[in-house]
C-alpha cells in the first residue's frame, strides 16, 4: 500500500519571469470574505488531497481547479500538484457557465512552465519561495 503524502501539502504560487505572483495579486483584489472563503477551500485541499467534486474538479492533463462559491459569484483557482506541493497557477471569477478558453489556456501555459523545468521544485524559477499569508 502506498504511503500517503505528508500533511498538509505545501501551497506555492506560480511566479512569472518578472517575479510577479498572479494568483497572490488576484487574491488581493478580492474582498476579505472572498479571500477567506477561497483560502479555506485551498486549506481543505491541502489536508485532504486527493479530493473530488464539488470542491475540486479535474480539467485533464494534471490540471485541477478549486471551486469556491462566493454567494452570487463563483471563483476558480487552477492548480497542479507536484510531489507534495500544490502550485496555484491562475485565479478567476467565473462570469459564465463555462470557463473561458483564454483563461484555461493561460493556466495550461503556466502549468507547462512549471512542469518543463527539469530542476527540483525548490529550484524552479516559476514557483514562488514566499509562503502564503496566514
Amino acid at each position: 500500500m502506498a504511503t500517503p503524502a505528508p500533511r498538509p501539502l505545501r501551497v506555492l504560487f506560480f511566479q512569472t519571469d518578472a517575479g510577479n505572483e498572479p494568483v497572490r495579486e488576484w487574491l488581493l483584489t478580492l474582498s476579505r470574505d472572498e479571500k477567506k472563503t477561497i483560502g479555506a477551500d485551498i486549506l481543505a485541499v491541502q489536508w485532504i488531497w486527493p479530493v473530488g467534486k464539488p470542491l475540486v474538479d479535474s480539467l485533464g492533463g494534471g490540471l485541477w481547479e478549486v471551486r469556491s462559491s462566493l454567494g452570487a459569484r463563483i471563483a476558480r483557482v487552477f492548480f497542479i500538484v507536484i510531489r507534495e506541493d500544490i502550485i496555484l497557477l491562475h485565479g478567476i471569477i467565473k462570469k459564465s457557465r463555462t470557463t473561458p478558453k483564454q483563461e484555461l489556456d493561460l493556466a495550461r501555459k503556466r502549468q507547462s512552465l512549471c512542469i518543463l523545468s527539469t530542476d527540483p521544485i525548490h529550484e524552479n524559477k516559476n514557483v514562488s519561495k514566499r509562503p502564503p499569508r496566514k
